[in-house]
């Protein structure tokens, strides 16, 4: 069975952060491939600067369309909104029972991760596998036997920075992939 891992994301956009992070779990854990999965937006998180879930899913595919090692999955684009990881890792398992899923989290996440709908299905029926954050140590679920920490490189940059450089005219040459910068020129996002 192969083991893929799940990493959820609004993608707003994808930068190196997130490609650094995937990119070690996958050469450093077990995992034998990883899929971006593109939130159309997170239920816990405001929508303001969010852009289109279809733009997100292009740059997405753009920056990794020639790694075999990753897939960029639009399954929640299809799923009823608003998309609850629960919900989203119930259907994947089902339609997939050959893979094994992994949920792939920074530790800010698993601090927060009681807000979740349904998070004790999330714990109790599948894996995750925890990268740093600077300034969270895993919380109370440090110890659970489904949670795995990942020394994976603490990364820190945010979509919101980005947002804000590109609005400000600020340079991102090397924290966006450069199809990714191009599209975003192109189309002139994020410059209100």
């Amino acid at each position: 069975m192969s083991k893929t891992g799940l990493y959820f994301g609004t993608f707003n956009p994808i930068h190196i952060g997130h490609l650094i992070i995937a990119e070690y779990m996958v050469e450093h854990t077990d995992l034998t491939d990883l899929w971006f999965v593109v939130t159309p937006s997170n239920p816990l998180k405001k929508k303001s600067a969010l852009l289109d879930e279809q733009h997100r899913f292009y740059m997405a595919n753009l920056a990794v369309e020639d790694d075999p090692r990753f897939r960029i999955s639009d399954i929640e684009f299809k799923l009823p909104y608003p998309s609850y990881t629960a919900n989203t890792l119930t259907y994947l398992q089902e339609r997939y029972p050959q893979k094994e899923f992994v949920l792939i989290m920074g530790e800010d996440n698993l601090q927060t991760i009681e807000k979740w709908r349904n998070w004790e299905f999330i714990l109790e029926n599948f894996k995750l596998y925890v990268y740093p954050r600077p300034g969270y140590d895993g919380g109370k679920f440090k110890t659970h036997p489904h949670v795995r920490f990942v020394d994976a490189p603490q990364i820190e940059i945010s979509a919101t920075m980005i947002r804000e450089s590109i609005r400000d005219n600020i340079e991102t040459k090397y924290l966006l992939l450069p199809k990714v910068t191009k599209y975003i020129d192109e189309m002139n996002f994020y410059r209100k």
